[in-house]
């Protein structure tokens, strides 16, 4: 949607897609450039613990990332911004930011969440391997953090979304699981 109200639009890249907590009018796919969907922050509240830390998504420097923008009337806008910002700056490792989204109906400002590279929970680009052995044994509050990422991957494949790299990752996770056998396109 062209970006001609007031209405407030939020772009979810990861958990938000599938588990919004808050009231939308509608959800549509969009593209922000120059950020990319990567396991870049660690977790020490939802999918860890400081003595465990799990990963979770940030939005990275570079690329680009495919996500949903939810629409919320510009009434609710105040209410979903401080539930948003309780929910994703748990402990600062995000900087919540005004960033453009491209639709097929053009161009609209939305509010979301990059990571920090300089908080002491910012993980950097790891590796599949290392991503992969993080994920499988963490979990927090929220529960284990391979759910997070089945979560997140079966939403991009439900909405139409590809990121190899978010499939390579669960292809490991599976393997590590046991649900797949090694050599089979890992």
């Amino acid at each position: 949607m062209p970006d001609t109200t007031d209405d407030f639009r939020v772009f979810a890249y990861g958990s938000l897609m599938w588990r919004p907590g808050f009231t939308y009018i509608d959800a549509y796919p969009a593209l922000i450039y120059g950020y990319h969907r990567d396991f870049c922050v660690y977790s020490h509240h939802y999918r860890g613990t400081p003595e465990n830390p799990g990963l979770v998504l940030g939005l990275a420097r570079g690329g680009s990332c495919r996500g949903l923008v939810f629409r919320v009337a510009a009434a609710d806008k105040e209410n979903v911004k401080a539930y948003l910002d309780e929910r994703e700056l748990v402990t600062y490792a995000y900087q919540p930011r005004v960033l453009l989204a491209h639709s097929a109906d053009g161009a609209a400002s939305v509010y979301t969440f990059v990571a920090d590279p300089e908080h002491p929970q910012f993980a950097g680009h790891l590796q599949i391997e290392q991503a992969a052995a993080i994920i499988m044994e963490a979990e927090g509050c929220a529960g284990l953090n391979r759910d997070y990422l089945i979560n997140t991957v079966r939403h991009l494949e439900k909405e139409g979304f590809t990121d190899r790299r978010m499939h390579r990752l669960l292809r490991r996770v599976e393997h590590l699981t046991g649900i797949i056998e090694a050599g089979s396109g890992i």
